[in-house]
């Protein structure tokens, strides 16, 4: 199925390379983007000594608007630059609270887009809510580099095989782009030899072959790092655009608890990766 429809969460600060990309990607696509700004209200601590003054409460709320509105603004321009169709909303919730006021924005929508950390200009919430928005939304995530993408229709992608139903989701949702794309690598890490069982990832190579994809199997085993230094050792060897593989973890979990190689990948992503759960 075509991407017809994209929603980016937008950045609270700094130079919106979540927002440049989706809106690139989705004029590549003759997609429609929608800019999401989240206002992130004040708590109010249930253990204070004293009412918090209801002057400061609504100067933080005050403050809040203000900053996603600021963010809608720059997305709008941004929008208007780019030529894309387009629309830009405002959703309310309260810091460190639940995210489904965010959530209902993003399921009807083939596609999220959302920065990745930036620990130079730490968004609030963003390690949650990317947990969330990949856990709970039921659609594909595209994590984008806090350092930006210089390449923004990917022609040299790397998909993580596993044989599992995450990674056979985020290629199901990664169609569109494969075809598109120049060059396919089918990456896959396996602790021994199964040479026994026949070419691994062989099956989704040719699936992928019929879709009139050029793809290439490289398979490494027993890798001296673990697998997110291997993945990541591959895209910078070879020059690697975008990254397509399964998103693992526990959403229910009050820590943020992606799966190791998961999460080593998104703190030290330096291309999009398009994810799926």
């Amino acid at each position: 199925m075509p991407i017809k429809d994209i929603l980016t969460i937008l950045d609270l600060a700094g130079d919106q390379p979540a927002a440049k990309y989706a809106l690139e990607f989705g004029r590549n696509h003759d997609a429609h983007v929608t800019g999401l700004a989240v206002s992130f209200e004040p708590v109010v601590p249930a253990f204070a000594a004293a009412p918090m003054p209801v002057d400061y409460l609504q100067a933080a709320h005050d403050q809040a608007i203000a900053a996603a509105n600021e963010a809608k603004k720059e997305f709008d321009e941004l929008a208007r630059l780019a030529g894309v169709n387009n629309e830009s909303r405002v959703s309310e919730i309260l810091t460190g609270g639940p995210l489904e006021n965010v959530l209902v924005h993003c399921r009807p929508t083939d596609m999220v887009v959302i920065g990745q950390a930036n620990p130079d200009k730490p968004e609030p919430m963003r390690e949650l809510l990317i947990e969330t928005v990949l856990f709970e939304s039921g659609v594909p995530v595209l994590l984008v580099p806090y350092i930006g993408s210089t390449s923004f229709q990917p022609k040299n992608v790397l998909v993580g095989w596993d044989g599992s139903s995450t990674a056979t989701r985020a290629i199901h949702s990664a169609l569109p782009v494969l075809e598109k794309a120049d060059e396919i690598t089918l990456l896959v890490i396996e602790k021994s030899s199964t040479a026994a069982n026949g070419q691994p990832g062989a099956d989704v190579a040719n699936y992928l072959a019929r879709h009139n994809m050029k793809v290439t199997i490289k398979v490494i085993t027993n890798p001296q790092t673990g697998i997110a230094d291997t993945v990541l050792n591959h895209v910078s060897e070879s020059g690697n655009d975008l990254v397509v593989m399964g998103g693992y973890g526990h959403s229910r979990m009050r820590e943020f608890l992606f799966g190791g190689a998961t999460r080593e990948i998104l703190e030290s992503m330096t291309v999009p990766v398009l994810m799926a759960h």
